[in-house]
């Protein structure tokens, strides 16, 4: 719950930097609970469609946010998001791209997430 909490407290329309996988995986299971959640309330299929509507409009920016990061994880661009559009094969590489583990250490797009201090900046500095 505190990565979906973070993306949108703190991430909501955050397209630079890094998102660990788990970040990503959090975020999307809990999206997908509170869908379900709203989808199960009971609402009036009018009532459904408003809730549900206004909801997925709440999360589409900080649904492609943390899409964006997770990417730049791997230190690819945000725009291999739109290999989602390529027919057959473009959601399969999509999914395998979110599901790869990130680049070790810093990338182009920051520090790594899991390790936000890189021990290997300071092994040239006790030299000098």
């Amino acid at each position: 719950m505190k990565y979906y909490l973070n993306v949108l407290r703190y991430n909501y329309a955050n397209f630079s930097g890094r998102a660990r996988r788990s970040e990503y995986w959090y975020y999307f299971l809990f999206n997908m609970i509170i869908i379900a959640a709203l989808a199960f309330l009971g609402f009036e299929a009018d009532e459904m469609f408003i809730v549900l509507g206004l909801y997925i409009l709440a999360i589409i920016v900080p649904s492609l946010a943390v899409v964006v990061r997770r990417l730049h994880d791997q230190d690819k661009s945000g725009w291999y998001y739109c290999v989602r559009f390529i027919p057959f094969v473009g959601q399969l590489w999509l999914l395998v791209l979110l599901c790869t583990e990130g680049t070790y250490g810093p990338n182009t797009y920051g520090a790594d997430p899991r390790n936000p201090y890189d021990e290997f900046d300071d092994i040239g500095k006790e030299n000098f």
